[in-house]
This record gives structure tokens, sequence and C-alpha cells, in this order.
């Protein structure tokens, strides 16, 4: 990051992405440009209290460099407007609040993450501004709509696979979010070929419980695999190595997700659907067989809907944290 790309606005707001194993932030300014970030792993078995201290050290952290590079270009400092969280769990927009959460995040249900963030951030640096939250997935779907592959788009479903696995669902040109603040959950649909599996939220044979980078580590080792290999990237080199039995879990875990997007596309009839994170990265193996059955499973009508890769990569939830705060600042004009 140059002084001069920092200092290029005088205005930005703070981004803050709670994933279940790392949690960034980034200051952004209203050209949706990330002028600097910070990350460190997230404490999930730790609780909120250290989740949240993670987050807002996170968030200081990036402040702090973004105000000494502006200095360094003649400028006072960054001027934050206001703070946007993707977090992890099920999130209740209008209260900034975690409605619910599966296990990855002890104790997360209930937080006040919006009231606690802004109070902390105050208490810390003196940053008294409004705070956005809404989950992690919905933020990487904002990201690509407004800066990505569903850019233009009026309709678009937006899956995300990493330590677990949602979507965000794009209808009119906004997110949808539902009557419960579930809307997108497809990491809790029933699927075949997943019901050894128990998925995070308790359950047996969920998608997540397959198709995630935890789920398909987990398959792997129910067909026997190697118990030395520790999460599911190392089962994705394994497979691009040649390894038969990796491969097979890789396949197995893509061709799952395939069939739960197909049900999904069945219901909304997306103009387009974007795959994105940790796990789209495994590789052609992965990405052929998801694709393949997505297209072995829709109807005819929906063949040709086209499924393409997400733009932005771990940027986006940060992008689309960024986006939904600059649009409170207008709201709160």
């Amino acid at each position: 990051m140059s002084a001069h790309d920092a200092a290029a606005s005088a205005e930005a707001v703070v981004a803050v992405d709670i994933g279940g194993t790392k949690t960034a932030a980034a200051v952004v300014d209203r050209e949706g440009a990330i002028l600097a970030t910070a990350a460190a792993a997230t404490p999930g078995a730790d609780g909120p209290d250290a989740i949240l201290a993670t987050a807002v050290d996170v968030a200081v952290r990036v402040v702090a460099e973004a105000n000494a590079a502006a200095r360094a270009g003649g400028h006072d400092g960054a001027a934050i407007r206001a703070v946007g969280i993707g977090t992890a769990g099920v999130v209740d927009v209008a209260a900034g609040a975690i409605v619910s959460s599966t296990d990855t995040l002890a104790g997360w249900a209930g937080t006040p993450v919006r009231a606690l963030v802004a109070a902390r951030l105050a208490e810390s640096i003196g940053l008294d501004v409004p705070v956005h939250v809404q989950n992690d997935v919905d933020a990487h779907t904002v990201g690509e709509l407004r800066f990505g592959a569903a850019r233009g788009a009026d309709s678009a479903l937006v899956v995300a696979v990493g330590t677990g696995i949602g979507a965000g669902i794009v209808i009119d040109g906004r997110v949808h979010r539902g009557g419960h603040h579930v809307a997108g959950e497809i990491g809790h649909i029933p699927t075949p070929g997943a019901e050894h599996l128990r998925c995070p939220c308790g359950r047996m044979g969920h998608l997540e419980a397959i198709g995630s980078g935890v789920g398909m580590h987990r398959h792997y080792l129910s067909l026997g695999g190697d118990p030395a290999v520790r999460d599911g990237r190392e089962v994705a080199a394994r497979a691009v190595s040649g390894d038969g039995l990796a491969r097979r879990a890789v396949r197995e875990s893509a061709q799952a997700i395939g069939r739960g997007i197909a049900a999904v596309m069945t219901v909304l009839d997306p103009e387009r659907v974007v795959i994105t994170g940790s796990v789209a990265q495994a590789g052609s193996l992965w990405w052929d067989a998801l694709v393949a059955s997505v297209h072995e499973q829709v109807v005819d009508a929906l063949h040709d809907t086209p499924v393409v890769r997400g733009e932005l990569g771990g940027d986006a939830p940060l992008r689309g944290a960024a986006a939904s705060a600059w649009q409170l600042t207008e709201e709160k004009r």
C-alpha cells in the first residue's frame, strides 16, 4: 500500500470479516478500494469475548496503519465514517445481533455484536461511528454484486464454500435475508451421500457435513483415508498429486455441493450462480465435478444458467461489508 493510495480519499470505512478460522479487517474508501488490511486467527472455541476482542484488535490495527500511511502522505489521517462487519452465524441485521450459530464459533448465538463492537471501539480509540452487521456470506454476496462476478445481475445465487457453506440470494438487485434471517443457509440442506457425517449444527447428513473444507476432510477419513492428513487443503493437495482416495473424497464433496445448488436453482431460477470461498480454489477436479453435478440435476430450462467463479477472492466479504457500511452512512444523513 502506498501513502498516495491511502491518502487518495479523506473518508473511509472499516470492514471486518469474522470467519470460522480467520478474522480480517480493511480500511476501504468510497470507491471500494482497500487501503490497508490486517488479520488474525479467529479464536472460535474461546467464546464471544475472545472473538470480539480479536475483531476489535484487527480493526484498531488497520485504522492505525491507514492513519500512518495517510500522514506519511501529508494528510491528517483516515476519517472513518462507519464500520461494516460480516460474521459467521445467522444475523438479525436490524438488531446487529447473532440469532443462531454452529459450534464453529462457541457461544456466538445471542451476541449483540453491533453494540459490543461499537462500545469497544469507542473505548479503545475513541471511534464513535455507526456499525452495520450482517452474515459473512451476505457480505460476500454484496461484494460480488457490487464489484465482482454478480455485477449487473437482477437475481443471483452466490455460494461460498470454505470452513462452512452458505449462500447469498439476490432478488431484484438486493440481498434477500428471509423472514427469519436464514435465507441462503444452504449448508443445512439434507444431502444424499452425507448421511454418515454430522453437520456442525448437530444434525446428520447436511450439505455442510460433506461439502465444506472440514466436511471434505471428514469424508476422506470416513473412506479410510490417512489420519495424518490434517484438513481439506491437504486432501485437495493429495488429490492433485493423484491419490485415488483423496480424489474420490474431493469429487464426492463437490458433487454434493452441485446437487444442493441445483435444488436451490430450481426454486429461485437465478440469472447466474457465483461460486466463491477458499475451497473453490481446490483445483479443476473439484470445479469440474461441481459443475457437472449441477448440469446433471437441473431441469433443462436451467441448463444454460451460467455457473461462474467469484472474481474478488478473499476480498469479497470485506468489500461487501464496506459497501454496506457506506450505505449506512447515507441512511444516517
